[in-house]
């Protein structure tokens, strides 16, 4: 069961991953400046592989209205969005997380990550990608993750290849990215996956 701690006027999900560089946890509202800064040094380095960036997309209001719904997924049982910390410092270094979550006979759910492009390359977020893994077969009972990316990010490709999702194929005109409708390539992991990677 997660609980859930008061702060700053909001009650957020108590519950922090670890992995030997990093520590995981839900966002607060004390981290926009710190995300806000990233997101915008890192703007060149995000914006081909995501949805277009409204005008008040690094504003405290988006920010605190993006938290808040993050908030009511995670009570909803809907989605588990985290922060990656380095350890050595607290510094936020990008957001990993788990939403479409989906019950009953499915059991599953899909992953989704970004980081700021000075910590890019440095296996950050395969550390992340492994916690939210075992967060989500261990703690959440889920069978099956998902995950897509465009055809051209290599390093995303690389990146869900190395935690040990596999490759299922294509999905046309699957998401907006960057202001057009684009082709993804679907990835998945199962828990039996997962467990004989770790075993």
């Amino acid at each position: 069961m997660i609980g859930f701690l008061k702060t700053t006027g909001q009650t957020v999900p108590s519950i922090r991953l670890e992995t030997p560089r990093l520590y995981l946890r839900p966002p607060r509202p004390r981290d926009w400046r710190a995300w806000s800064s990233l997101r915008d040094d890192s703007r060149d380095f995000l914006s081909p592989w995501e949805p277009t960036w409204p005008p008040d997309a690094l504003s405290r209001s988006t920010y605190l209205r993006r938290m808040r719904r993050q908030i009511a997924e995670w009570r909803a049982d809907e989605a588990y969005s985290f922060f990656l910390f380095d350890r050595r410092d607290n510094r936020l270094l990008g957001s990993i997380g788990l939403s479409s979550i989906r019950r009953g006979v499915a059991q599953t759910g899909s992953v989704g990550y970004w980081i700021g492009k000075a910590f890019a390359k440095k296996g950050f977020m395969s550390e992340a990608a492994r916690a939210v893994a075992n967060f989500a077969y261990l703690h959440l009972g889920l069978h099956r993750i998902e995950a897509a990316c465009l055809p051209h990010n290599a390093a995303s490709r690389a990146l869900l290849l190395k935690v040990g999702f596999a490759e299922e194929g294509q999905a046309r005109g699957y998401l907006r990215i960057d202001g057009a409708w684009q082709d993804h390539v679907l990835f998945a992991m199962l828990r039996e996956d997962w467990d004989r990677a770790v075993a």
